[in-house]
């Protein structure tokens, strides 16, 4: 470790305890001076034995090896614009600003330290973006909300046989320091033992069943078999849907508790080289996770609906016993170190072929041969986070916001997940910034938030959307990034409207790789490509690589545009760029892995901060809003086609009613062909643009705002949006037209009725706000 040279700016009487206590916050004053510190870059950092860099450097030049955009990448003519040439200037302008050696530099200090939302370190990172935003001409505020969250204070998993105790756990997360480098991180004292987000306490021991991915249909085939999960501790592998969708479906079935583990099949050396040879998670790797039921609703549990402002009372609150988003059997995460011993012991039959992982032998469902004993103890309090709120106001059109987010709060250090993120966007905030110096004025109001509390359930994003709705209702767009950079592969998701609008602007971003971004996007896009993979799997793709064109998927749920699409009703996009990505919630997500296998140059870094400030940039200056009805009209009657010609599902029972007759689709599908219908003719205004603009885009606006239903979903009423939610039985991945399609597979058949009749009333209300438009 190396001395650091404290300069004048970090004395301590920069920093005054009464001037640093958070309203609601439990912490003592001094911790925030020590936040303080770290975030202006006074405390030594353990990396690589370097100290912490300063995070006001002034910008330098772009080294030789930095991609640079290209002349004739700029187009002549863009949708949305009247005349481009004026904005290409500005699009140049910003091209040129964001450096990858900046973004080293902010990702190294916003790793520094574990940063778990709530933490004095959690605060200190909302102090560095905070700062950073205000150097490059933001105006900006921290806003503290007090939510429900739970930390751990005792974790432990034994397993016994007839022989005696074979496992005690959790194994400390390391590997080998003398191999490949090792991990410098790795034993840091602030590193919270591996727990899940809002799992309950629990001391339990019962034998176990394995239930492979825990899915409904793997739970289903269990039921066939004669093996019951009832008052068992259901061990399930990561994969296939939302950890909290396995905890919801094992309680449902009965289950005392749930272990999940990461299995080396999925993302372990099955896979390739395991870290810190590899990128691929090692033995003692966690995945941490939340298994708050977010399919339900996101946010602050004890406040759906209402921002959970630290002056909130707390009358109006939920007491945690009726809260709708809880599990109420106790869960934990293991690695396959540990799960090893777990599942060798196991007896019963041998597991059905598919359900075998990479482990070395026979895999066996149980129960019988091993018992397991689970101690967790959980400390729930009401804790106090941190949103970084930016403001750049807008002249022409200022009440239509254009609000880019990302969150920064991590399990531990949350290099990939989600500080990748963080410093795109602060280096996308530094072209902003440059462009304000020369005069640059937006016609929209940009916001630019660093959110809190993501990981546990979508929280800073959720409460903030809640405390902001009515202003919501006129925002242009939200852009979200979260895992921006996890490799070289491009991919982006948004609503169908907007995704011409994506690739447009990805044809002005220079690919490390050569050429464009989405030349690069394009080239990896191909029918054989999972149409979900990394963090967020979107759930499905539109079908324009049949068109040759890169396909831009659907979104789902997992990350926060959740609260802005599918409880408001805001447009949104997502933009990542994924790899090999095996260190996902663990403590290796560290700075040494990221420089290592995600992105050594930090040239991904540059090109994330470019796409996702042109997205701003083009959004906030657009003379009309560049969206595409007719597109997402096209779409939705293709899931409507989906539909009507989905066969039975299994799950249905013996009782369930037969499918919805044909007559009952024809007023969705004829409201969705006059969507398509309103939708090419307002494009001709649009792409006209004359008259009046400003209530052109007001009514532009108006038609996705149509398309929420007040009463919103059956069973989870949070969720309005009528296209898009995620998925009561996969939790990440999208279910479009959620109302029709999840009645249709439960066979309840009066219900897919009413969703198809509600749909229709959506779809004709959108497209008649877009006919007067036309006029």
């Amino acid at each position: 470790m190396r001395k650091t040279r404290f300069s004048a700016q970090c004395q301590p009487t920069q920093c005054n305890p009464a001037h640093s206590q958070q309203p609601g916050n439990a912490q003592p004053a001094a911790f925030h001076c020590l936040a303080l510190l770290l975030a202006m870059g006074c405390l030594p950092v353990f990396a690589q034995g370097s100290a912490a860099p300063q995070p006001h450097q002034a910008a330098s030049a772009p080294a030789a090896d930095q991609p640079q955009p290209s002349q004739e990448d700029i187009p002549q003519k863009l949708f949305g614009f009247r005349d481009f040439s004026a904005e290409a200037k500005w699009d140049r302008a910003f091209l040129a600003v964001p450096d990858a050696k900046l973004a080293q530099q902010e990702l190294k200090t916003l790793t520094s330290a574990p940063h778990v939302a709530s933490t004095p370190e959690d605060y200190a990172t909302a102090l560095y973006v905070a700062q950073k935003f205000r150097d490059a001409g933001l105006q900006t505020g921290i806003v503290p909300y007090k939510v429900l969250m739970n930390l751990p204070k005792k974790i432990l998993v034994e397993a016994f046989t007839a022989q005696g105790k074979v496992m005690s756990g959790p194994s400390p997360e390391h590997v080998d320091s003398q191999a490949f480098g090792g991990d410098p991180f790795q034993s840091d004292p602030r590193i919270l033992p591996a727990f899940n987000g809002y799992s309950p306490s629990g001391d339990i021991t019962a034998d176990v069943v394995y239930a492979n991915y825990g899915t409904p249909a793997d739970f289903d085939l269990l039921q066939k078999m004669g093996i019951s999960v009832k008052g068992k501790i259901v061990l399930v592998r990561y994969g296939k849907n939302f950890r909290g969708v396995k905890v919801y479906i094992a309680q449902q079935r009965g289950a005392a508790g749930v272990i999940i583990y990461s299995d080396p099949g999925d993302d372990g050396y099955f896979k390739g080289d395991k870290y810190p040879q590899g990128p691929w998670r090692p033995a003692t790797g966690v995945q941490r996770g939340s298994v708050q039921y977010l399919f339900k609703y996101p946010g602050d549990p004890e406040t759906p609906g209402v921002a959970s402002t630290p002056d909130l009372p707390d009358a109006d609150r939920i007491p945690p016993s009726q809260d709708e988003d809880l599990p109420t059997i106790p869960s934990t995460p293991l690695s396959y170190a540990d799960a090893r011993p777990i599942l060798q012991a196991l007896q019963g039959p041998e597991s059905p072929r598919d359900w075998q992982g990479a482990l070395p032998f026979t895999y066996h469902i149980g129960p019988g041969g091993v018992k397991v004993h689970m101690l967790l103890v959980q400390d729930y309090a009401l804790r106090t986070i941190w949103d970084v709120i930016g403001k750049i106001p807008g002249t022409t059109q200022p009440d239509q916001w254009v609000v880019a987010g990302n969150h920064r709060d991590a399990w531990v250090y949350g290099a990939v997940d989600p500080n990748s993120g963080t410093a795109a966007m602060l280096e996308a905030v530094h072209g902003l910034g440059n462009l304000l110096k020369q005069g640059w004025k937006p016609q929209r109001t940009i916001i630019v938030a660093s959110w809190d509390a993501e990981e546990e359930g979508l929280i800073g994003s959720t409460e903030w959307a809640e405390q902001n709705a009515d202003a919501l209702a006129k925002a242009a767009i939200y852009i979200n990034t979260d895992v921006a950079v996890a490799g070289p592969t491009f991919e982006a998701s948004a609503v169908p409207s907007l995704k011409g609008f994506m690739r447009d602007v990805t044809k002005e971003v220079p690919s490390p790789a050569g050429g464009t971004v989405y030349d690069q996007w394009l080239k990896e896009d191909t029918d054989a490509r999972p149409a979900t993979r990394g963090k967020h799997p979107s759930g499905g793709a539109d079908s324009a690589s049949q068109a040759r064109q890169a396909s831009v998927g659907d979104l789902g749920s997992g990350s926060d545009f959740t609260p802005f699409l599918q409880h408001l009703g805001v447009p949104s996009t997502d933009i990542g760029s994924d790899g090999p990505y095996g260190v996902y919630h663990s403590t290796f997500d560290d700075y040494t892995w990221f420089s290592r296998f995600a992105d050594p140059t930090f040239a991904y870094e540059q090109q994330q901060a470019r796409v996702f400030g042109l997205e701003i940039l083009h959004m906030a200056d657009a003379d009309v809003l560049p969206y595409d009805y007719q597109a997402y009209g096209r779409a939705i009657l293709g899931y409507i086609d989906a539909a009507q010609a989905a066969p039975s599902a299994p799950s249905r029972t013996a009782n369930a009613g037969p499918l919805p007759a044909a007559q009952s689709f024809a007023p969705a599908i004829a409201a969705a062909q006059r969507l398509i219908a309103a939708g090419a003719s307002v494009k001709l205004r649009q792409q006209a643009a004359n008259g009046d603009l400003k209530q052109l885009n007001k009514q532009l606006r108006a038609a996705e705002a149509a398309l929420l239903d007040p009463a919103g979903l059956p069973h989870r009423p949070w969720f309005k949006h009528t296209i898009y939610a995620p998925g009561e039985y996969t939790g990440y991945a999208a279910v479009v037209i959620p109302g029709v399609n999840e009645a249709l597979e439960a066979g309840d058949t009066p219900r897919a009725d009413a969703q198809l009749a509600a749909l229709a009333h959506a779809l004709n209300a959108a497209a008649s706000v877009l006919e007067d438009a036309s006029k």
